[in-house]
């Protein structure tokens, strides 16, 4: 993280031009926060890697970002000369702008060791909106147009940011409430004790119809239950706490374990996760982990050094990308319940039983289930039984086994696709190679 306090000031003087600012090739956004300064500082890349080239307004940019490196530099500048939508996930933990105005003591008159870093100090909220909607609009616009953005934030910034989020055109998808299961104590006891952080998740644009979200691996993590928003994760301490000489390298280290449901959730093997603000490099050890590529944008040349280090340390994951990788019932072949009877997978007149057998319909030759004088699809009588405007079949019917056991048909469903539907589309793929 890094911003001196007055960069961003006179962003309220010129705010009509803001935006074309940004955009244009030639002045980078420094040009507004610094007056007579109309060119791009040097950045420190990793060695060899080249500056990526951003395109003239009048051209598309078919450039690739570099991949798997820290580049050193002020965010909003290193952002501009990233190519357009080149990224497919943004995890971003800007400045807090925590405006502390007293030192923080404990009961026993020691100093709280809190967030008084010369990154997180503004000169004022206009400077700190300035910065904010700055590095939002760059974020925005090297996002795929299928990508989402993740924000986090204290009660201190995330309403403002959410607010200029959507000023900016992103969508919310989710807030996603981080409670700390070991916060630090309200030490004066004037206030609750703070416990939580927000993430906005957001998507590019309210029209976009695509993003990543690999709901059933979210689903397996949280013991084959939905995975709520509201996720009970210890703020990052013992041996994943990052110290040099005793002190934390990074007064606001994030767990591993949150960016891993982060990245998990809303990426994909070989996807490449931009960090604007890369600090200790979690985002990044997390990416190597799950091997999606990582971009990370920093200014401190300590944590650069530490982030390297630490994703250097890091083995590779063994296996292929199948350990990575949760199927979603919703891109594999779509099954209908006719196709299981006629392959007699169900046979015509077979009884089928809700989970405590206190439903039974029978199957007729159409695919429908009679119920009584009632007859419909495996959903409709489904929903009839439980007096429910939907539901879904293939998780409400069993049918019963040779040893009397009840059986999900949706197991039904599994095999019939693994043995007809998938075995047909390798069949295709290999007579099209």
């Amino acid at each position: 993280m890094g911003v001196t306090t007055p960069r961003y000031a006179l962003h309220a003087l010129i705010a009509p031009a803001l935006t074309n600012a940004i955009q244009r090739p030639t002045i980078s956004a420094r040009c507004y926060r610094l007056p007579f300064t109309f060119c791009l500082l040097p950045f420190a890349f990793e060695k060899d890697v080249p500056m990526p080239r951003r395109a003239r307004e009048d051209e598309p940019d078919h450039t690739s970002p570099p991949l798997d490196v820290v580049i050193q530099g002020d965010c909003v500048d290193v952002l501009c000369t990233l190519p357009d939508a080149s990224v497919n996930v943004i995890f971003a933990d800007p400045p807090y702008n925590l405006q502390l105005r007293n030192t923080l003591l404990r009961p026993n008159q020691t100093i709280v060791d809190g967030v008084d870093d010369e990154w997180d100090q503004f000169s004022d909220f206009a400077d700190y909106d300035a910065f904010t909607r700055a590095w939002l609009h760059e974020c925005r616009r090297v996002l795929r147009d299928d990508g989402t953005i993740w924000v986090i934030g204290s009660y201190h910034n995330i309403f403002r940011v959410g607010a200029m989020m959507l000023d900016l055109g992103y969508w919310v998808l989710n807030d996603v409430i981080w409670h700390k299961t070991n916060p630090m104590p309200n030490f004066r006891g004037t206030r609750f004790q703070n416990a939580t952080e927000t993430l906005i998740w957001a998507k590019k644009s309210a029209d976009q119809q695509r993003y990543t979200f690999n709901y059933h691996a979210m689903k397996h993590l949280n013991n084959d239950k939905q995975m709520p928003n509201v996720w009970h994760i210890p703020l990052c301490t013992g041996p994943e706490r990052i110290k040099v000489n005793g002190k934390k390298a990074h007064s606001t280290q994030k767990p591993e374990a949150l960016l891993y449901r982060v990245l998990l959730a809303s990426s994909n093997p070989h996807d490449v996760v931009l960090d604007p603000f890369f600090g200790s490099g979690t985002t990044g050890a997390v990416a190597k982990r799950l091997r999606r590529h990582y971009i990370g944008i920093e200014l401190e040349t300590e944590y650069i050094t530490i982030a390297r280090q630490r994703i250097d340390e890091l083995s590779a994951t063994p296996g292929d990308d199948a350990a990575l990788i949760t199927p979603s019932k919703r891109s594999a072949p779509r099954v209908h319940f006719g196709q299981l009877i006629e392959s007699q997978y169900i046979q015509i007149g077979q009884p089928l039983y809700s989970r405590q057998r206190d439903v039974v319909a029978t199957v007729k030759a159409d695919s429908q289930l009679r119920w009584g004088e009632h007859a419909g699809s495996i959903h409709n009588i489904a929903a009839l039984a439980q007096g429910k405007s939907a539901c879904n079949g293939w998780e409400y019917w069993y049918y019963e086994d040779e040893a009397g056991n009840l059986i999900s048909i949706d197991r039904l469903r599994e095999q019939y696709r693994s043995q007809h539907l998938i075995a047909e589309q390798d069949v295709r793929a290999a007579s099209d190679g």
